[in-house]
């Protein structure tokens, strides 16, 4: 049983490395789509909505393969590191998600606002980190806090490209005729997710004084 459990935390440390890279990663890139899709410059701002539409409308197993081989196919410049590869694609991926939460957020603050703060002298700068931000952070909460606990699962899918988390890990001692392993990886997830459970409703409790 040492054995299992050595394996599976092994891939599961993996599955952990994907998603924290992912998070840091494409929250920023995810906010900077954000601004390509609202921009007043036509052209870039479809050029932006088209792409987003793209990578939402196409399964993240495909982009990982695409990801992972196209390089060399196009380029011949082979994508020898899988686990970068499985990065790539999810940052990617989770950045239009990601990116859509933030404008659906942004959009729904009140021009008031924006005009209130303009009345007070206050540059556009100013008026979106002193008076939107802390609204946009607060109404998109609970829509991130699922898109998160929707990645953890996710990195689950970089097996296909032959990355070892802890599904596949699994899966080696299934093929000897023990099916608990398989099972066990379920509470590596569930404990995962409900301590990110337990984070995003503390944050919202935290930000429940202030009511947008």
């Amino acid at each position: 049983m040492s054995d299992v459990f050595t394996s599976l935390t092994g891939g599961f440390l993996e599955n952990l490395q994907l998603f924290a890279a992912t998070l840091i990663l494409a929250i920023p890139l995810g906010l900077i789509i954000t601004l390509g899709s609202m921009s007043r410059i036509t052209p870039l701002k479809w050029l932006v909505r088209t792409f987003i539409w793209i990578i939402r409308g196409t399964p993240l197993m495909l982009q990982l393969f695409v990801v992972l081989y196209a390089p060399g196919l196009l380029f011949d410049y082979p994508m020898s590191n899988r686990f970068m590869a499985a990065i790539v694609a999810f940052v990617i991926n989770y950045a239009c998600y990601f990116s859509e939460i933030f404008r659906g957020g942004i959009e729904s603050i009140p021009k008031g606002q924006y005009e209130a703060g303009q009345v007070l002298g206050m540059t556009r700068v100013q008026i979106f980190f002193k008076i939107v931000l802390l609204q946009v952070v607060k109404r998109i909460t609970p829509a991130m806090g699922n898109e998160v606990i929707t990645l953890t699962k996710d990195t689950s899918l970089a097996r296909v490209i032959g990355l070892t988390e802890v599904i596949m890990c699994a899966e080696r001692f299934t093929k000897k005729g023990l099916i608990s392993p398989l099972f066990s990886t379920a509470i590596y997830f569930l404990l995962l997710n409900g301590i990110l459970t337990l984070l995003f409703n503390w944050l919202e409790k935290k930000m429940d004084f202030f009511k947008a």
